[in-house]
C-alpha cells in the first residue's frame, strides 16, 4: 500500500498537470511584447495602440475601428489607462475573443502578454515527465537569512541579464553531501530556489524551481526535491525565467521531481 507521502505526491503531480494545461496556464502564452520595442504602440498580432504614459499603459482604439477588443468583458473603443494585471490571467481587463492581453511590468519595463487557450503548445501538450516519489530526496533543511537582501544579476531565458533578489541560504544534507542553495523569501513566506544539477540538460530541463515551505522561527523547513518543478519558460519561450545564481548549480544528480515535457 502506498505511503501517505507517495499518495500526496501523486495528487500534487496531477494538480500540476491540470494547472499548467489550464486554458490560461503557461502553455497558453504566445507572446510577450515590450512597449519599448514598439514605440509606435502597434504590437504584433494585437489590435489597438499601446503606449506608455508615466506609471500606466494607455490603450487607444479609434471609434471607427472594429478590433474585437473588450475591456472588462465589454466591447471597447476610445482610450483607457491600464495598470499592471496582478490577478489571474483569466481576470485580465483586456480581451480579444478568448485571448487575454495581460499588462505587466518588470524592472521598470512595461509589456503585454498574449494568452491564447488555442495555442499550439497547449494543444500539443502530452504531460510532464516526473520521477516517482523517492523518500531519499525529502530531507530536513535550515534557512539562514542574509543580514540584508542581496540583488545579483543573472542571465534570463530571454537573453537579458536581470536582477534576482536573494534572501539567504538553505542548507541540507543529501546522501552525505552538504548542499547549500541561495534562495528568495516570497511574500507568503515560502522559499524559492532556482537550481541546476548534473542531470540538467541530460534527462532534465536545463534548470528547475523549488518552493520549500516557510521556515519556522529556528529556520527549519523540509527540502522536498520530489517537488522540484519545471520553470514557466519550459512551457513557453515567452517567459523571462532567471537562470540559477552563482552557487546554485549542483554537482550532484537530482533525479527527482519534474524532469521534462512529454
Amino acid at each position: 500500500m502506498p505511503s501517505d507521502a507517495v499518495v500526496e505526491w501523486k495528487q500534487w503531480h496531477e494538480h500540476r498537470v491540470e494547472s499548467v494545461s489550464a486554458p490560461y496556464g503557461p502553455l497558453a502564452l504566445t507572446g510577450t511584447h515590450w512597449l519599448e520595442d514598439h514605440p509606435d504602440g502597434r504590437l504584433p498580432g494585437i489590435p489597438g495602440v499601446w503606449l506608455l504614459d508615466g506609471d500606466a499603459v494607455v490603450l487607444g482604439v479609434p471609434g471607427d475601428e472594429r478590433t474585437g477588443l473588450t475591456l472588462d468583458g465589454k466591447p471597447f473603443t476610445g482610450t483607457v489607462r491600464l495598470g499592471a494585471d496582478t490577478g489571474p490571467v483569466a481576470a485580465a481587463r483586456v480581451g480579444l475573443g478568448e485571448r487575454r492581453l495581460v499588462v505587466l511590468i518588470r524592472e521598470g519595463g512595461w509589456g503585454v502578454r498574449d494568452y491564447d487557450p488555442d495555442s499550439v503548445a497547449r494543444r500539443a501538450f502530452r504531460g510532464i515527465e516526473a520521477t516517482p516519489h523517492d523518500p531519499r530526496f525529502s530531507v530536513p533543511g535550515r534557512f539562514t537569512p542574509y543580514g540584508t537582501r542581496r540583488l545579483v544579476r543573472v542571465d534570463a531565458a530571454d537573453g537579458v541579464r536581470r536582477g534576482l533578489g536573494l534572501s539567504g541560504e538553505l542548507a541540507f544534507r543529501l546522501d552525505e553531501l552538504e548542499v547549500t542553495l541561495q534562495v528568495t523569501v516570497q511574500d507568503d513566506g515560502r522559499l524559492w530556489a532556482v537550481f541546476a544539477d548534473s542531470t540538467s540538460g541530460h534527462g532534465s530541463y536545463r534548470f528547475r524551481f523549488l518552493y520549500p515551505d516557510a521556515p519556522d522561527a529556528e529556520g527549519r523547513t523540509t527540502v522536498d526535491l520530489n517537488r522540484a518543478v519545471l520553470p514557466p519558460c519550459a512551457f513557453a519561450d515567452h517567459f523571462i525565467c532567471p537562470f540559477p545564481p552563482p552557487g546554485n548549480t549542483l554537482g550532484v544528480a537530482i533525479e527527482a521531481g519534474e524532469r521534462t515535457l512529454r
